[in-house]
């Protein structure tokens, strides 16, 4: 394309056909038009090499359109089938509902809390029954503990003799305390003459004893005493029935049962 030049074309006019010799000869030299100029852009394809178009948005249709048969656009969300099978209906509704079916962590999670709840509500029921259970059982203990003392002590206050008249006197004042303690022991010399002088000897027994109140501090117990009562004036000895209430009072620092009040109520 690149190689030009310039022809002449030569015409002969006024020569005939088939006559001897012309007549009259005249040269008549016309230019040839020249070539037009190259198209640049097929130029450069003559140059440049051509790439094959890899995606359908690169390809170029040339031609009638009317001829050329229209690629598919792609769907990114092709839509369902228009007619499912009534068949598969059931199995679509049960896949959807796994979808929004609360998978196996959650329904972990909340069995979990769920146990959690029960096991504290457990614990909690059962702290309050043993808490209640340590309770009564502490107190029902001290209400034995209460009665045992009373019975105690109204034998030891019932039961004294000349010939041990101090070692009974104390164990008295060793079971009392507050004002009963304070009001024994400044009688408690009066009382010890008594006992010496009528040689007194008596000895009582527990018939029936009962609580008539209490907690696991304080208790009030009534008891019936037997008593056989020896002095000068009976020698032979004679029996005495007793009625004594008594008011006691558990001690902080020992735990024993100690007599704050003490009367004869029968």
């Amino acid at each position: 394309m690149s190689n030009r030049r310039n022809t002449t074309l030569k015409l002969i006019n006024g020569a005939k056909s088939g006559g001897p010799v012309p007549t009259r000869r005249r040269l008549v030299t016309r230019p040839v038009p020249r070539p037009a100029e190259p198209i640049e852009v097929l130029e450069r394809l003559d140059r440049e090499p051509v790439e094959d178009p890899t995606e359908p948005g690169d390809l170029t249709v040339l031609g009638d359109p009317a001829q050329v048969e229209d690629l598919p656009d792609p769907d990114p969300d092709p839509d369902p089938d228009p007619d499912p099978d009534p068949d598969d209906a059931p199995a679509a509704a049960v896949a959807g509902a796994a979808q929004h079916d609360v998978g196996p962590p959650v329904r972990r999670r909340a069995l979990v809390a769920l146990l959690v709840v029960l096991l504290a509500a457990a614990l909690t029921g059962a702290g309050v029954y043993g808490h209640r259970w340590y309770v009564d059982r502490a107190t029902d203990q001290a209400h034995r503990q209460a009665v045992a003392a009373a019975r105690q002590a109204s034998v030891n206050f019932v039961s004294v003799s000349a010939a041990s008249v101090d070692r009974d006197l104390q164990r008295i004042v060793a079971g009392a305390t507050g004002d009963f303690r304070d009001e024994f022991t400044r009688g408690q010399a009066q009382v010890r003459t008594a006992v010496v002088e009528n040689k007194v000897q008596s000895q009582g027994s527990v018939l029936r004893a009962g609580l008539v109140s209490g907690d696991r501090r304080h208790a009030v117990v009534l008891v019936a005493v037997d008593a056989t009562v020896r002095n000068v004036k009976a020698p032979e000895g004679r029996a005495s029935h007793y009625r004594i209430q008594l008011d006691l009072v558990r001690d902080r620092d020992s735990g024993d049962w100690l007599v704050s009040r003490l009367q004869f109520v029968g």
